[in-house]
């Protein structure tokens, strides 16, 4: 099978212009067959304050209300992915910018109201991902560019999580492809110390993984990366990779296995 390299870039690589200019640089360099998908960075939430709406987040998750929402799309699926469409272009990759409603890629479920409610957020399951919009669009030599914008299938748009959308897609490709996922964002990798970029953990296994998470040296937000990670791996995946956008061929890195 074809080689697919999935890279979701976040955190403050996308609110810097000239390191986010740097990492589509270096995505360009990609050879084969490779898609993109991107968080949203504090932008949105700049937006929102400007507008005079206050972020709500609760555990690191947007509640997200109607007014939110409309801003979350503008932002997510406009501004910020058609910015990054356009640097690809002038980088020589032929990208197409979508949300999960184009082609419908990927139909999500609102999430129900338990302890918090979220609003509209969506939550993926097992056949929410589309991928022959996807396959199609590689085998034309097209780069698809994913933001984190669902759809539930009757005109109701969602927001929701990119990593989760990042491993969900990689699943879906996996039937078709030999499928690298690259989690992307402002640090070196898994670190051992959050205090020491260079503490990196080159190679974590489910098993070292429960250690670290018993340990309390992998908490947080790192915990639901990681869970992603492990479960695309257990679904076909051939390999995940965390590590800095700006150093995608620096062996300074974490890879996650199963065994």
């Amino acid at each position: 099978m074809k080689k697919l390299k999935i890279i979701k870039i976040g955190g403050g690589i996308i609110d810097d212009v000239p390191s986010l200019h740097q990492f589509l640089q270096l995505f360009a360099q990609i050879d084969g067959p490779k898609m993109l998908m991107h968080g949203g960075g504090k932008g949105a939430n700049e937006m929102l304050k400007a507008l005079g709406i206050a972020p709500q987040m609760v555990n690191g998750r947007r509640i997200t209300d109607g007014p939110t929402l409309d801003i979350v799309t503008m932002f997510y699926a406009g501004k910020i992915n058609k910015a990054i469409v356009a640097g690809l272009q002038k980088n020589g990759v032929n990208a197409l910018g979508m949300s999960g409603a184009d082609g419908n890629v990927i139909q999500a479920v609102r999430r129900p109201v338990r302890d918090i409610d979220y609003g509209f957020v969506g939550d993926l399951t097992p056949v929410s991902v589309d991928d022959k919009i996807l396959i199609g669009l590689l085998n034309l030599g097209l780069t698809p560019v994913l933001c984190p914008v669902t759809h539930d299938g009757h005109g109701q748009l969602l927001n929701t999580n990119a990593d989760t959308i990042a491993a969900a897609v990689a699943v879906a490709l996996s039937q078709q492809f030999t499928v690298e996922l690259h989690y992307c964002f402002e640090k070196n990798g898994v670190l051992r110390d959050v205090s020491d970029d260079n503490s990196v953990i080159l190679k974590i296994n489910e098993a070292y993984y429960a250690q670290l998470k018993e340990a309390g040296i992998i908490a947080d937000g790192m915990i639901p990366k990681l869970d992603n990670s492990f479960g695309a791996l257990r679904q076909g995946v051939d390999k995940v990779i965390i590590g800095h956008a700006l150093k995608i061929n620096d062996p300074l890195k974490t890879v996650l296995c199963l065994s």
